[in-house]
């Protein structure tokens, strides 16, 4: 390791920090308005300032070396340092910045999106990004500061924290069930056509082992979005094997054989450490998990 040359610049401290919490130059670039070339450079002169690599290439993303992880505690000085300027009149720290939240469809729009809109009630200049996509936990998380997924994350590099249950239940449109009748037992729904994921194209394990309590129902319209799912539920397209929590808001549903077929999945929170240590995201993860506890009985399907 060679000799440290000078004082590291506040500057290039603040650099490491977005590229450490990102993991890719290219996304460092964005949040500070500045280009890939001068995020290397200022990468390239902290470490000839402190005598030693900071970041190291790993899986596709840069990841912080010890050397780093030391740098990027100074770096979370001097931002916390710099944010205490644009403190308040009654001496709170204005937050602000964007989060970026990437989540399954129904828990986006039902649990992510009220939650954001609490932070933005009281931190005006925190925006949330909610993206909505059904997969396991990435490898990377380069281009979303939290990751939210079903079932618990095999991650590295990465913090990952249980939030909460949820049910799956089978559900048929009332027209449908007077038409075709209700299955009572599990035997019957062999004649019954399944609305769920398209099963070439899921992703997440705990999903796919949601049918497994009945094999021999056929495809009828699936898909990769849930919302999809519960619309062609509706349109008595089947019996969908639907989350509690969005189909129990359609009083034109009824759930089937409730006491047999119940799938009890989790959800689950993945960051990078140093994600998580920003204000603004800790402040959008109380908000999440507030929002999951009190959701926790709409979520497993407890009906009131």
């Amino acid at each position: 390791m060679a000799e440290p040359s000078r004082r590291p610049s506040a500057d290039d401290l603040l650099v490491l920090l977005a590229v450490g919490r990102s993991g890719r130059f290219v996304s460092a670039a964005e949040e500070l308005g500045i280009n890939h070339t001068t995020i290397s450079r200022r990468i390239a002169a902290l470490e000839q300032a402190l005598g030693g690599r900071v970041l190291t290439r790993a899986a596709g993303a840069w990841e912080l070396t010890e050397l780093g992880r030391e740098a990027l505690a100074a770096a979370e000085a001097v931002e916390s340092a710099v944010r205490s300027l644009s403190a308040g009149d009654d001496g709170m720290r204005t937050l602000e910045g964007v989060v970026r939240v990437s989540a399954t469809d129904g828990f986006s729009a039902y649990i992510a999106a009220p939650a954001a809109a609490r932070v933005q009630r009281r931190h005006p200049r925190i925006a949330v990004e909610i993206v909505a996509t059904t997969r396991r936990a990435s490898v990377q998380r380069s281009s979303v500061d939290l990751e939210v997924v079903v079932g618990e994350p095999k991650v590295l590099r990465a913090q990952a924290m249980r939030l909460g249950d949820y049910c799956l239940g089978l559900y048929g449109s009332r027209d449908y069930l007077a038409e075709h009748g209700i299955p009572r037992d599990i035997e019957e729904l062999s004649r019954y056509p399944l609305v769920y994921f398209i099963e070439s194209m899921l992703q997440v394990d705990d999903l796919d082992l949601a049918t497994s309590f009945a094999p021999m129902m056929r495809e009828s319209v699936s898909s990769t979005n849930v919302f999809v799912h519960v619309e062609a539920t509706r349109a008595a397209a089947g019996l969908g094997m639907l989350p509690c929590f969005m189909a129990d808001r359609h009083t034109d549903l009824v759930r089937v054989l409730p006491e047999k077929v119940s799938v009890r999945l989790t959800y689950w929170l993945a960051a990078r450490a140093e994600t998580l240590r920003r204000p603004e995201v800790a402040t959008v993860v109380e908000a999440i998990q507030a929002t999951v506890h009190e959701q926790r009985e709409v979520l497993l399907g407890i009906v009131g």
